[in-house]
């Protein structure tokens, strides 16, 4: 008996360890379980994050190829272009020194306005008459005319090469007004440096027999236009001449008004002080250039318009012109001589900021 009541009472303290080791069976694995995924979620999100790495050295030979022909464009580019719209810099260097010879010229010719508005009839106000100024120093004059050559030329090749494939900083209408005037100028330097020649190579020639020669007549643009009234459709060739004249002028008021010369000078390169000076005088610049080269364009076309070679003319027909357009006419020219002189200042800016 005993023993069976020790039996019976046995189980009855063990019965409370029975349930907790009934519910701890299930409850240990509970928290294993979720613990497992939980500290493995960050380690299975790791290989995502470095799957692209893993996958880069697939795209990579692609990625190499491109980049190998990249740098042999450039290579291409930068031999073919070393320096820019100027191209070589022995051009560019003639080039910077070609601008302050315009810029000269363009005082000059400022000089010459002042002098034809006191009422000289000998005097030529145009590129042809700021040249004979520099040749009549003598030999020193000839030198600097030689010099002054090699510098029109090499800015006429460096504008040539902008206005085939320059002016990359720009897009759309605005690169293609910048090539245009680029090929503008390009034709200028070059006509410049043609009228140039023979005076500097005068005194190598010795004095030409007979003496020096008679100054050319003023009317010398006239004579050209009568010479080409006598070729068929003349009159049409000297009125589209008229109509690029015109256009030229448009093109200039619209570069000055709205300063988009700036656009061709290095920013770093102009102190506030300079850039103002830059402005205004390309402004005021480009705005006589504008009225001298449209006053040009109206005699071309009024010579079309009525067959009579004897109202076209150069610079200096076109300051007659404006002299005589009214009342206020001598100021305009007075305005036109201060446009220009400020137009050579801006070369001197534009020889020593202009983007290669």
């Amino acid at each position: 008996m005993p023993p069976l009541v020790r039996s019976r009472r046995a189980p009855a303290p063990s019965a409370h360890p029975l349930p907790a080791a009934s519910e701890a069976a299930p409850i240990h694995p509970l928290p294993a379980a979720p613990a497992a995924p939980e500290t493995a979620a960050p380690r299975t999100t790791a290989p995502e994050t470095t799957a692209p790495e893993t996958a880069e050295p697939e795209t990579a030979p692609g990625g190499t190829r491109r980049a190998v022909r990249a740098r042999l464009r450039g290579v291409l580019s930068s031999a073919t272009n070393p320096s820019g719209d100027a191209g070589v810099y022995g051009v560019e260097l003639l080039g910077r020194g070609g601008l302050i010879t315009y810029g000269v010229l363009h005082l000059l010719l400022a000089g010459l306005a002042v002098v034809l508005m006191r009422g000289s009839s000998t005097v030529h106000a145009d590129q042809q008459g700021a040249i004979a100024v520099i040749a009549g120093i003598g030999p020193v004059g000839a030198a600097l005319l030689g010099l002054s050559i090699l510098g029109l030329v090499a800015f006429g090749v460096w504008q040539t090469r902008a206005a085939l494939v320059g002016f990359r900083w720009v897009e759309g209408g605005e690169r293609f007004r910048k090539r245009c005037g680029a090929a503008g100028k390009a034709i200028a330097m070059f006509s410049m440096a043609s009228l140039a020649f023979p005076p500097a190579i005068g005194p190598f020639r010795g004095p030409p027999p007979g003496g020096p020669p008679a100054p050319s007549a003023p009317h010398g643009v006239s004579d050209l236009v009568t010479s080409i009234f006598a070729l068929p459709a003349g009159r049409v060739a000297v009125g589209v001449a008229a109509a690029i004249a015109l256009g030229m002028a448009v093109g200039m008021c619209w570069t000055g008004l709205n300063a988009t010369y700036l656009g061709d000078l290095h920013a770093a390169r102009l102190t506030p002080r300079l850039r103002v000076v830059a402005r205004i005088a390309g402004t005021y610049g480009n705005l006589a250039r504008a009225a001298l080269t449209g006053s040009v364009g109206i005699l071309f076309a009024e010579a079309a318009i009525t067959g009579d070679a004897r109202h076209s003319g150069g610079f200096t027909q076109a300051m007659w012109f404006i002299e005589g357009a009214g009342p206020f006419g001598t100021v305009a020219l007075v305005g036109v001589s201060g446009g220009l002189a400020a137009y050579g200042v801006y070369c001197f800016v534009d020889a020593y900021a202009r983007r290669a």
